[in-house]
């Protein structure tokens, strides 16, 4: 089995029954006509889950936090052939065995097209893990915020909106209105390209856990104040997704009302989507966000309403799912994996010793080729200041004296005369060795402004991503400074 492995995303059950995303009557019923192709809910054993995930190999984590995750996604391959998405929950996430059977027995009810189905679970001793369906080509925010050949089309767009409304519907219909962390990680896309929401979102990742761990700019304003999560809330975050697909942006939903009270829909609309939409689509998708931003929960549409609204704005129905997306249909080949350079294995370990020795091993050599005009005037008044500061925080970054070394930085860049990318990641590392992951990251992203295409900056930035709780974000950094490097390496 040795052949299998490789990193990324979800894939789906085969059921004997293709579903048809063309099928304007398939698209009108929720997608339940494939439901009974599926297996009941079913009790695996631990034994039958280590082999399927080769020991739960870190070369089959699919999930987008990596193995730093505190629940971790594995692919994984049952002796039937059917290839499986595995969360394994932190032990002390479900201590109630009783409790967590009985979570994933309710969810493991519900049988739909719009759903990556959950299929079964494991309750052994401390172990705690979902099986569901797995989805082969990746998610909408691959789809939509990193693509590689093509923007996401107007028409999928809609495709995906109206799926997923009508998976809340379903959801709701059976009583399990409540959606926990609703974010474009959460669809997936199956063989057929047919979008799906992910069932692991339908359990909380642990008995008393969060259900948020989005930024708190994107988090319902009701459970800010209560903590608790309605099926309104599942209502505001379905609305955040519509900003995202809008927009082929993760933007808060305050900057986006924004725009639209002042009528600046051109700021807000993906500018990849020009002339592929008309005005009409694209005020009633931004009306229909809007409804569902509303700061007071009880003026949101429900469930049905979205489906509603959704249905009649449709376009390119006849179309298969896959070729809207741009993908080959059937079973999607396994991205490879993601072949890390020492500094980015130091970077997703987080481990700011050794990157503190790569970075007094590089020196100043990416500085070369960075412009620095200076007049005569300027050189004889500031510029041996300037060179003092330099000196003196590159000695303080040696000692490892890290609060010095940001003092003299500070002053370098101050002085104005000088720009060096270099200096910025110094202080960025001194910022995270002491505690103050906001100014790394601003710091990382201004060597990013002098020298866009240097994979230190990135790299940098994905640590303080990392160290600020943004994983997904971080992941993508990282995957932007392992693509520059490589493409350094070629040159």
């Amino acid at each position: 089995m040795g052949g299998r492995s490789s990193k990324f995303f979800f894939c789906c059950w085969h059921s004997s029954r293709k579903p048809s995303p063309h099928d304007l009557s398939d698209l009108e019923n929720g997608g339940e006509n494939g439901k009974n192709a599926l297996p009941s809910f079913t009790e695996f054993s631990l034994d039958v889950l280590m082999i399927a995930t080769e020991g739960f190999s870190a070369d089959n984590i699919v999930s987008e936090h990596g193995e730093k995750a505190p629940n971790v996604v594995f692919k994984g391959l049952l002796e039937n052939g059917h290839w499986v998405a595995v969360k394994r929950f932190n032990r002390s996430a479900w201590p109630d065995s009783r409790q967590f059977l009985d979570e994933a027995k309710a969810v493991g009810n519900l049988r739909s097209e719009r759903l990556a189905n959950l299929l079964g679970c494991c309750c052994e001793g401390e172990q705690r893990l979902l099986v569901a369906e797995f989805m082969p080509n990746e998610t909408l925010a691959k789809h939509l915020f990193h693509w590689d050949s093509q923007p996401m089309k107007w028409a999928m767009r809609l495709r995906v909106a109206f799926y997923l409304a009508q998976a809340v519907e379903y959801c709701s219909s059976k009583g399990r209105a409540i959606y926990h962390d609703l974010n474009a990680y959460r669809i997936l896309f199956d063989q057929d390209g047919n979008p799906r929401l992910s069932c692991f979102g339908l359990m909380k990742n642990s008995r008393d856990g969060k259900s948020y761990s989005t930024n708190l700019a994107f988090t319902p304003p009701e459970y800010m104040r209560t903590g608790r999560v309605t099926s309104e809330s599942v209502v505001y975050s379905f609305g955040t997704m519509l900003l995202d697909l809008l927009s082929g942006k993760h933007i808060p939903p305050s900057h986006a009302l924004d725009l639209i009270r002042v009528k600046n829909l051109t700021m807000l609309m993906d500018s990849c989507l020009e002339g592929d939409f008309s005005n009409d689509d694209g005020t009633e998708l931004v009306r229909l966000a809007t409804r569902c931003l509303q700061y007071e929960a009880r003026e949101r549409p429900n469930a049905k309403s979205l489906v509603n609204s959704l249905i009649a704005i449709q376009k390119e129905t006849e179309v298969p799912s896959h070729v809207l997306l741009g993908i080959r249909h059937g079973a999607a080949t396994p991205p490879q994996p993601l072949v890390l350079t020492t500094m980015g294995e130091a970077c997703l370990r987080r481990d700011l010793t050794a990157l503190h020795e790569i970075l007094q091993k590089t020196g100043y050599k990416d500085d070369e080729g960075i412009a620095n005009e200076l007049s005569f005037q300027m050189w004889t008044n500031q510029m041996q200041e300037t060179l003092n500061s330099k000196q003196q925080g590159d000695a303080a970054f040696r000692a490892k004296d890290f609060i010095t070394a940001i003092e003299c930085y500070t002053q370098f860049n101050d002085g104005g005369t000088m720009v060096s990318p270099t200096i910025y990641v110094r202080r960025c590392l001194c910022y995270l060795m002491s505690d103050m992951a906001q100014e790394a990251l601003g710091d990382a992203m201004q060597a990013q402004v002098i020298s866009s295409e240097w994979p230190t900056a990135f790299y940098l930035q994905s640590v303080a991503l990392f160290t600020l709780g943004m994983e997904n974000d971080a992941q993508e950094a990282l995957k932007e400074a392992t693509k520059l490097e490589g493409k350094r390496s070629k040159n």
